[in-house]
């Protein structure tokens, strides 16, 4: 895979990348053409490990590197992933407000954002499309430290990015699907709806890349950006959903395997 990465523009590299993310989205909405529904204690370990994903990935992809790219700068090498981690936070919160959204798990008149007349199915989707907007920012914005050549940025280390991003979609496409056919959507619908969630993260990977490109400086910027708003998701919808199921115990143990699987992965291919 990184063989085949590494002879392709940068924008090329993030289509791929984001496709497959996409992909395992899919392959996880994919889940209503086995089964009616999955046991809750399947649900709460796979976000648990998502979540766990997402944190290492934060860390050791995204904020490590934006730390190290500071140094030597006029200002502190910590601020601008201070600056940049707390944006993204301050960007997703914005997103929260001012889009209709719906947690998967929760009931209809739990809606988050201003009031409105859209379905369950649109509320669903807008819900996690809100979360995979930093995901694909963040495959984004490592491919263009890659394409940047900076020292911490590698082509293997944003594959390693974007595998483990793709890993923890899988229960994020099975979050919206599996729960429209409970509600007695058809199987066809339940599965587009669930895939269609991760249809942004293209669209923000390319963003994310062309963004560093063009302006280099801002690259540990938007490297600690993305892990920001990443954090913020992780908080405010993962974890409490994984625990909320009465498996808090597995969920927990499987956030631990999701970080250990991540920084495997960073560590080793990148």
């Amino acid at each position: 895979m990184v063989d085949l990465l590494e002879g392709l523009p940068p924008v090329a590299q993030v289509l791929l990348a984001t496709g497959f993310t996409w992909g395992l989205t899919a392959l996880g909405a994919a889940l209503v053409f086995a089964a009616r529904d999955v046991p809750r204690w399947v649900l709460d370990a796979l976000l648990g490990f998502a979540a766990g994903v997402m944190i290492a990935a934060s860390y050791f992809s995204l904020l490590a590197p934006a730390i190290e790219l500071a140094e030597g700068d006029e200002v502190p090498s910590w601020v601008p992933a201070v600056v940049g981690f707390l944006a993204g936070g301050i960007f997703l919160r914005g997103m929260d407000r001012v889009l209709p959204h719906l947690h998967p798990g929760n009931r209809p008149d739990e809606t988050e954002g201003p009031h409105t007349t859209w379905r369950r199915s649109v509320l669903l989707v807008a819900a996690i499309t809100l979360h995979n907007i930093p995901e694909g920012l963040a495959v984004g914005v490592a491919f263009g430290a890659a394409a940047a050549d900076v020292p911490s940025g590698t082509v293997a280390s944003a594959a390693a990015l974007a595998l483990g991003i793709g890993i923890q979609n899988f229960p994020e496409g099975s979050a919206v699907s599996l729960p429209l056919r409970r509600d007695g959507v058809s199987r066809r619908r339940s599965f587009f709806w669930g895939q269609l969630s991760a249809a942004v993260e293209p669209v923000a990977g390319v963003l994310g890349v062309v963004a560093v490109v063009v302006a280099e400086p801002l690259l540990p910027y938007a490297l600690a950006f993305a892990a920001g708003a990443m954090i913020f998701v992780v908080v405010e919808e993962l974890v409490p959903e994984a625990q909320k199921g009465g498996h808090a115990d597995l969920a927990t143990s499987a956030l631990l395997v999701g970080f250990a699987v991540m920084m495997t992965l960073d560590v080793a291919l990148g």
